[in-house]
C-alpha cells in the first residue's frame, strides 16, 4: 500500500472535521437535535415535523458550503467512474441502510460516538466493515 501524497490533505481534513464537529455541537446546543443527515432530511420530508425551518437551513448550508469554499480556492476535480443506473442503485442501498441502521454515518459516527452510544459504535463499525469489504471485493482503482 502506498500513500498518495498529491491527494494527502491533513490540514484541510483537520479543519473540515473541526467544522463538522462545531456544526454538530451547535445543532445539539441550540436545537437539542443530533446532526444526522438522514434524520434531518427524513424529518423535513415528514408532514408532521414542526421544526422544518432549521432543517431547511442546515441542508441549505450543507449544499452551499462547496460554493463558499470555491470562493477561496479551486475545488478538486470530481470523477465518477459509474453510470447512472449504478449511482441510483448505490443511493437506494444507502437509503435502505440508513433506515435499517436507524441513522447514517454522520448521526452515528460523529454524534453517536461523541455521546459514547454503544448502538452508534456497533453501527459505525458495521458501516466501516462493509465499506472495507466493498472496496476489497470490487477492487479499488481497477
Amino acid at each position: 500500500m502506498t500513500l498518495d501524497l498529491t491527494h494527502f490533505t491533513p490540514l484541510q481534513s483537520f479543519f473540515g472535521g473541526m467544522l463538522i464537529g462545531a456544526a454538530a455541537w451547535l445543532l445539539i446546543l441550540f436545537c437539542g437535535r443530533v446532526a444526522g443527515i438522514s434524520g434531518i432530511l427524513g424529518g423535513l420530508l415528514s408532514t408532521a415535523a414542526p421544526d422544518k425551518r432549521w432543517r431547511v437551513a442546515f441542508l441549505l448550508g450543507l449544499a452551499a458550503s462547496p460554493w463558499l469554499y470555491r470562493l477561496f480556492t479551486t475545488l478538486p476535480e470530481t470523477r465518477i467512474d459509474a453510470g447512472w443506473p449504478l449511482i441510483i442503485l448505490a443511493g437506494l442501498l444507502v437509503g435502505v441502510g440508513t433506515r435499517y441502521g436507524a441513522g447514517c454515518t454522520s448521526g452515528h459516527g460523529v454524534c453517536g460516538l461523541s455521546r459514547l452510544s454503544p448502538r452508534s459504535l456497533v453501527a459505525t463499525l458495521a458501516f466501516t466493515a462493509v465499506a472495507f469489504l466493498t472496496v476489497w471485493l470490487l477492487g479499488s482503482g481497477r
